[in-house]
């Protein structure tokens, strides 16, 4: 690829960011989790919005080096997707969908008590994942999602 080629993709990158950052904020969202497993495990069978920015957010882990405590490597991801939310103009309330991975199923338990305590009722579509690692060895959890910035 040339330079020219480069700069172009730059330069239109650059106009669907611009664009998509001054789409208008008329949304709505609603959270669809008509039984109780879903609700015991804190997640929505579907999510729909209609309008809004949406933000898609690359996987996001604890602060390196990470502590070798799950809890607080879950606290450390939701801050963290929760501080490039608010850049946005948007907060964890704004996550539609997320897929986790953690490194030992045991544990599956836990982050879903915690998704609870963080989100209390109107919860992301959700896929949790038990993997073999991640990509620093010591992280335990790692969460990948989708946000829609101006749903009510």
């Amino acid at each position: 690829m040339s330079i020219g080629h480069v700069r172009g993709y730059i330069g239109i990158t650059a106009a669907l960011c611009i664009a998509a950052w001054a789409a208008p904020l008329h949304a709505s969202k609603q959270c669809y989790a008509p039984d109780a497993r879903a609700k015991e495990r804190a997640f929505s069978r579907a999510v729909i919005t209609e309008g809004g920015k949406t933000i898609w957010l690359g996987g996001q882990t604890a602060s390196l080096p990470p502590v070798a405590d799950f809890d607080a490597q879950v606290r450390d991801v939701f801050a963290s997707l929760d501080k490039t939310l608010k850049a946005q103009g948007g907060s964890l309330k704004d996550m539609v969908t997320m897929t986790v991975f953690i490194t030992d199923t045991r544990l599956g338990d836990r982050f879903v008590a915690i998704r609870k305590e963080i989100f209390k009722e109107c919860f992301p579509a959700s896929a949790l994942i038990t993997v073999t690692g991640l990509a620093v060895p010591g992280l335990m959890v790692e969460v990948q999602g989708i946000a829609v910035i101006g749903a009510k």
